[in-house]
């Protein structure tokens, strides 16, 4: 079973060939859901693709794998993670709250995928090239990873970065203490209320007012909203103003 999240594609994508590659079931992480329960078969092996967010599994992947009810433990448990460029020390915080469910992190694999994270000065999507140089090397390393997950081997296979404890620690807690929020998102007048935002939205922090979208203040900062608004009529502040739109398309 793959257990996966994703806002603008990357890990969905992921997800969806790993579940062909290894012929596991996928489901959709509900972050709604008080208590998810969780039934493998005798051996199966559990997966979690998400992206990551400040250099750590999102914090909505962590708690709805704390909520998972289920009688046994997975027999072998791995992490798929998508990033623009590195992971730090996210599988070693993972496992930690695997650890809590007195589950192991047996594997976990990074792959670099488009940007999407664009909310501060100097951050903006990658080039039609670079996307498509992204895309096919990642294309290119999904059967040997499944490979490895068939063999059940016992690896961390990650690209962690040059200051992988700071950014997965000290960044991580300063991205989620001042920057994770809805507060500044703003819709401009190219808005044409076509709820698409409301839609995308995988936390329903969004509901549209009037025609207009208002957010809620459970927001993850995926910017599925942001990626996926026909009008590029949303922003972030200022910070994303005249830049770029990215969703994964199969055809990349």
């Amino acid at each position: 079973m793959i257990l996966y999240f994703s806002g603008c594609g990357n890990s969905f994508f992921v997800a969806r060939q790993l579940s062909s590659l290894i012929d596991s079931a996928l489901v959709k992480i509900n972050p709604a859901d008080p208590s998810p329960a969780l039934t493998l078969s005798e051996g199966e092996p559990l997966g979690i693709v998400c992206p990551v967010y400040a250099w750590a599994v999102p914090r909505l992947v962590s708690d709805y794998v704390s909520r998972i009810q289920s009688c046994q433990r997975p027999a072998y448990c791995f992490l798929a993670c998508t990033c623009g460029d590195n992971v730090g020390r996210t599988p070693e915080r993972f496992a930690k709250v695997l650890q809590r469910k007195g589950w192991q992190l047996d594997a976990a694999f990074s792959f670099v995928m488009p940007e999407t994270y664009i909310n501060l000065p100097g951050f903006n999507i990658d080039s039609p090239e670079k996307e498509q140089r992204k895309i096919s090397a990642v294309r290119q390393r999904l059967p040997e990873v499944a490979a490895r997950i068939k063999n059940r081997e016992h690896v961390i296979d990650v690209v962690r970065g040059k200051i992988p404890r700071f950014n997965s620690y000290v960044t991580n807690a300063l991205f989620y203490g001042l920057l994770i929020t809805d507060r500044k998102f703003r819709v401009n007048g190219d808005c044409i209320s076509c709820g698409l935002c409301e839609k995308s939205c995988p936390l329903g922090n969004i509901s549209l007012v009037d025609g207009r979208p208002q957010w809620h203040g459970n927001c993850t900062n995926c910017l599925s909203c942001y990626h996926r608004c026909p009008m590029n009529a949303i922003n972030f502040g200022k910070a994303t103003v005249g830049k770029g739109q990215y969703i994964f398309k199969e055809e990349k």
